[in-house]
């Protein structure tokens, strides 16, 4: 195939450079958005009188064509060929004739790659947010199954404070809401079209770059033609909140592989996410959770890679920018396979109550509410918290609980002890009086999974 760019060179290129220079590879996953963009252009020059409305006619329909026979597999990707554009620009010609060589008319493979990547970017960001919706979706449904389920809640991995497993749940779904408030933010900026900037500085023929972009429905188009052709902050934009989600769901798979293991038996995951070992019969591993924690860092290094590639570049296209597409291609990839096991795992997931409810009384997480109850008797807080320390240290030393202590053992510290302390502490109670928005109690998680009902899930 002839160079696109042959003529003041002879075009001939040694073999070896030929496939490291070549993107095709990977930019052909790019082919509907290129053809899609492809059409507009058509359409655009032919409005303006940059070229017949017959011949602009003529172009719209040898790529239809192109785009109707690779989508029913009738056209295959000439993978020697450059890159997506010259594939298409060439098939087109071979079907059109010299027609298909006007295509090309005020624009630039610069701001044509950067519109095709805005393109596809703007549709993976699209369905990465259906995912990450239906990811909340589950979570919310096991919230409220389990939004009286007592447990431990932890600080530094240590029994901290009673919680119901619901108000947990709710946490890693604010979490993800947020994921979706960037997505749409990242959505924003990309949605813009940069083509019309031709290579760098525009172009001489009459176009009209705002209807071009209106027909791929874009918010507006890029002010300035070097920035048009060397914008990647879209992409990084992108990347960094794919890393922010994969943060979220690194975190929630770590909690998932500590409450599944035998020393917690807090949950079980479905046998449809975890897998068996190949000599020890009795194990049951949490490979889904782990493979999501694990990818976590092939996200972030997508992230760190392009921003290195762009950190030196001065305006405005260089070669290295064809790297930005490997790394955000990968992580959008990566992403989705993640929500899309992550959901089910979720759905799929057992809680058991009875044990969280037996780490709970075992771990003097009520430790807090003894000294409140002191606060109501009239002790200032740090009083009754040095109080209530020593009371948790006699009953390590007596194999005691808070529970297990009589009133004589309370009377002992404080003369303000009175039957009502054992109400203080009974853990539902505990978890009752938490009543502070966005606290704890079974009344606020219910708050909770309706404002993600009405609000995200509507």
């Amino acid at each position: 195939m002839e160079k696109i760019w042959a003529g003041r060179a002879s075009g001939i290129t040694d073999p070896v450079a030929d496939d490291f220079n070549s993107s095709i590879s990977f930019d052909s996953r790019m082919a509907v958005q290129d053809i899609t963009g492809s059409i507009a252009h058509a359409a655009m020059l032919g409005k303006q009188g940059i070229i017949t409305p017959e011949e602009a006619d003529v172009l719209t329909d040898g790529l239809k064509g192109i785009l109707s026979d690779l989508k029913s597999g009738a056209l295959a990707i000439d993978m020697k060929a450059e890159d997506i554009h010259s594939f298409v620009e060439a098939e087109l010609t071979a079907r059109v004739g010299d027609t298909g060589k006007k295509l090309h008319t005020a624009r630039s493979r610069n701001d044509q790659v950067a519109l095709d990547l805005r393109l596809y970017l703007r549709d993976e960001t699209d369905a990465i947010t259906e995912k990450v919706t239906a990811l909340i979706a589950s979570v919310t449904e096991k919230a409220e199954e389990y939004k009286e389920a007592i447990m431990p809640g932890y600080t530094h991995l240590q029994r901290a404070q009673p919680v119901v497993f619901g108000h947990i749940l709710c946490a890693y779904a604010m979490m993800l809401t947020r994921d979706l408030g960037r997505l749409a933010d990242a959505r924003k900026r990309l949605n813009i079209s940069p083509i019309g900037s031709a290579a760098l500085a525009g172009t001489t023929y009459p176009t009209d770059r705002r209807f071009e972009a209106s027909l791929m429905d874009f918010d507006g188009i890029c002010l300035n033609s070097l920035d048009g052709v060397s914008d990647r902050d879209f992409v990084i934009e992108l990347l960094s909140a794919l890393s922010l989600i994969m943060v979220h769901l690194s975190r929630f798979s770590e909690e998932i592989i500590l409450w599944s293991s035998s020393e917690f038996g807090f949950i079980t995951l479905s046998d449809a996410f975890t897998t068996g070992s190949s000599i020890m019969p009795q194990k049951k591993n949490p490979d889904m959770a782990e493979l999501v924690r694990g990818k976590t860092g092939r996200v972030y290094g997508d992230l760190v890679a392009l921003l290195t590639v762009m950190k030196g570049i001065p305006l405005a296209y260089n070669k290295d920018m064809q790297e930005d597409k490997e790394s955000v291609f990968d992580a959008c990839d990566t992403v989705k396979k993640c929500l899309d096991v992550f959901a089910p795992m979720i759905a799929g997931m057992t809680a058991h109550p009875e044990r969280m409810r037996k780490a709970a009384q075992t771990g003097f997480i009520n430790a807090t509410d003894l000294a409140d109850y002191l606060v109501g008797k009239g002790l200032p807080f740090r009083t009754a918290y040095k109080i209530s320390g020593q009371i948790v240290a006699f009953c390590q030393k007596n194999d005691l609980v808070l529970e297990t202590m009589t009133l004589a053992d309370y009377r002992s510290f404080s003369d303000l002890f009175g039957e009502d302390v054992f109400d203080a502490i009974d853990l539902d109670a505990c978890v009752r009086r938490r009543v502070s928005e966005g606290g704890t109690s079974v009344s606020s998680v219910e708050k909770q999974i309706t404002w993600l009902k009405s609000e995200i899930l509507k």
